[in-house]
């Protein structure tokens, strides 16, 4: 494959952000971050009420993508063995192993949050390991492997939260808003009448390889490291360096993965802008979805009316 430039990275994001507009109206951050995880082989995780679109999405990028696609769909009374497969005794009498909808490139994991967490945790390792393992086997997962999850807020009746160690696999965490008027009158005009917006198939499985490993060969100097590790050490509430609004609001900071996310998705976001490094301004722009579902607020700020939203821009603006 001839080697690639930042334009050719800006022109994929507009060719990507072009197709999935075809049929996702006035969501253009969400597309952003969405092409942002794919392309440095992250996860993401979409939240909001039901009927946003955050299936819509996942749909449209998989005709988009040449690769295999999965759709599985939570519900309380689905089993680990529904995701990864199971072992059965064929006709010869031995055990043979039947692949779930797990081993795909493209994973939809609809309603993730209707679903126990022991059924949560068969994700796990996959997202983390690309790997299954099942009756003291591995199986490696074809790359690449890319996980839309989606949930509506944990308020709703019948849902379970996502335990942490599942929530931190994500990249990003996501929340889809209403539309405007003006894009609700467009979605409702589309949806409503004969004419069908059609996406196309542009890219491929392997290009989506090369991007990911090119993203990895983009250089970042260490002032920018060090912001980086500096943003997210002020999350945790033991460092004794902490600042006050992080001791006063934050029962458990950010981990590791959190500073890994944040210069993988700078390098992205810069590269889709023309530059050929990141800088703080790149950062700032994808801090919050990075970190907001890896903090956990306590009671004192629930009942300021303080999110982790609120308290992620007062640690960066404060740096």
């Amino acid at each position: 494959m001839n080697k690639k430039k930042p334009e050719d990275f800006y022109e994929l994001y507009n060719k990507i952000t072009n197709e999935l507009s075809k049929v996702v109206k006035g969501q253009k951050e969400v597309i952003k971050f969405v092409v942002i995880a794919l392309l440095t082989d992250g996860h993401i995780l979409l939240e909001g009420f039901p009927g946003l679109g955050k299936t819509l999405i996942a749909n449209a990028l998989s005709r988009i993508i040449s690769a295999n696609f999965k759709r599985i769909q939570f519900t309380p009374d689905l089993m680990p063995s529904d995701i990864v497969g199971s072992e059965i005794l064929d006709e010869n009498r031995k055990f043979k192993f039947i692949k779930g909808p797990i081993f795909s490139n493209i994973i939809l994991a609809d309603e993730i949050n209707r679903t126990p967490p022991k059924t949560q945790s068969a994700l796990l390792e996959a997202m983390q390991e690309k790997s299954v393992s099942v009756a003291g086997n591995t199986y490696l997962l074809e790359e690449p492997f890319f996980v839309l999850a989606t949930q509506n807020p944990i308020e709703q009746e019948g849902t379970y939260p996502l335990p942490e160690a599942q929530l931190d696999r994500f990249m990003f965490n996501i929340w889809l808003d209403y539309p405007s008027f003006e894009e609700e009158m467009n979605i409702v005009s589309q949806t409503t009448s004969d004419i069908f917006n059609e996406v196309n198939n542009i890219i491929s499985r392997e290009e989506i390889i090369y991007f990911q490993d090119l993203i990895l060969r983009v250089r970042v100097n260490e002032n920018l490291l060090r912001y980086v590790v500096g943003l997210v050490t002020r999350t945790r509430p033991s460092l004794s360096q902490s600042p006050s609004i992080t001791k006063e609001y934050i029962s458990w900071g950010a981990g590791p993965r959190a500073s890994q996310f944040l210069i993988l998705g700078a390098k992205a976001n810069a590269i889709f802008s023309g530059k050929y490094s990141p800088d703080i301004e790149d950062i700032k722009a994808i801090a919050v979805s990075v970190l907001r579902h890896r903090i956990v607020i306590n009671y004192k700020a629930e009942a300021s009316g303080l999110k982790s939203e609120d308290i992620i821009n007062e640690l960066i603006n404060s740096m």
